[in-house]
């Protein structure tokens, strides 16, 4: 495999990785298609020093002239800002006409664990997974994020499955997938702006080192693919589980109306959801990525000490 052509690995985040230093993957997405420039590049700066300030070594991924890049620099983050929607959202699919083209791509959820599994990061740190959409039963729309749970070796710190998806399903697809739920210091799955979703998680973890033994179990024994691990929001960011609901239902009926589905349906509905909370929604992401980040650089140490 002449992985070598395509994987770029920066200096800091490979001699972590050759010294058993805790590394956290972060995502590119969220820098191209998650906010406007520059709010979208001081949020990812911001990720990667929480990182660092939690004892680990942030490795933002991206695909950047046809190279698998782990690990970006300040300019890159930049580039990737200010390029925006024009990059395209790089999912599993997308990788190898990205790759032969020597294209930019920024990485969804699952195509941040294919390229963290190839540089042999085992943690990563997001605001929230895909999953099942509503309606799914006849659209068929299913996040390629959850068939990557199943076969890649990461474990996804998120806070949740986004609220604007169909939570149930998701976590009954995730079961038959055999991908472990874990809840940090919670009994119930927590769905991105709200602490609440109504819906249990597999098993409650009280402390980083109890995740970390965890995912060691796990991939001790070969058992293939990943974990969600989910935190919840900070209480003081949480949004109104009424509130939240209406907006979502809203943005889902506005959908459904202009036939936005696949794909666009997601940066949709969040925009919209962003519209009708008045902006509230976009600081209560961005706070529960900050969060994320601390909580998975806490369980990368703990891994790296097992």
């Amino acid at each position: 495999m002449n992985l070598a052509k395509y994987l770029e690995i920066s200096k800091e985040v490979r001699e972590a990785l050759e010294n058993n230093k805790p590394v956290v993957a972060l995502e590119s997405t969220i820098i191209s298609h998650g906010m406007p420039y520059p709010q979208n590049v001081e949020t990812a700066l911001k990720v990667e020093e929480i990182v660092r300030e939690n004892g680990a070594v942030p490795a933002t991924i991206a695909i950047l002239n046809g190279k698998l890049k782990v690990g970006l620099s300040k300019e890159e983050v930049d580039y990737l800002g200010k390029k925006g929607l024009e990059v395209t959202k790089a999912s599993r699919r997308d990788i190898p006409a990205i790759l032969a083209s020597e294209d930019d791509g920024a990485t969804t959820v699952a195509s941040t664990m294919i390229i963290a599994a190839l540089a042999g990061i085992k943690v990563f740190a997001t605001g929230g997974i895909g999953g099942v959409h509503r309606g799914a039963e006849t659209t068929m729309d299913i996040s390629a994020d959850l068939e990557e749970l199943a076969m890649t070796d990461v474990a996804v710190v998120c806070a949740g499955a986004k609220s604007i998806l169909d939570i149930g399903l998701t976590l009954e697809f995730l079961e038959t997938k055999g991908v472990p739920v874990l809840g940090y210091q919670t009994k119930e799955l927590p769905a991105f702006y709200t602490r609440k979703s109504g819906f249990k998680v597999d098993y409650k973890m009280d402390t980083p080192e109890q995740i970390a033994k965890t995912l060691k179990a796990k991939w001790d024994v070969n058992l293939k693919g990943g974990v969600v691990i989910a935190n919840p929001i900070p209480e003081e960011f949480a949004m109104d589980f009424d509130t939240i609901t209406n907006a979502i239902n809203n943005a889902v009926a506005e959908a459904e109306e202009k036939g936005i589905k696949g794909k666009d349906s997601t940066p949709f509905l969040l925009a919209k959801v962003k519209d009708i909370t008045k902006g509230k929604s976009l600081e209560s992401n961005i706070q529960l990525v900050f969060n994320n980040a601390k909580l998975a650089s806490e369980i990368a140490k703990n891994y790296c000490e097992l």
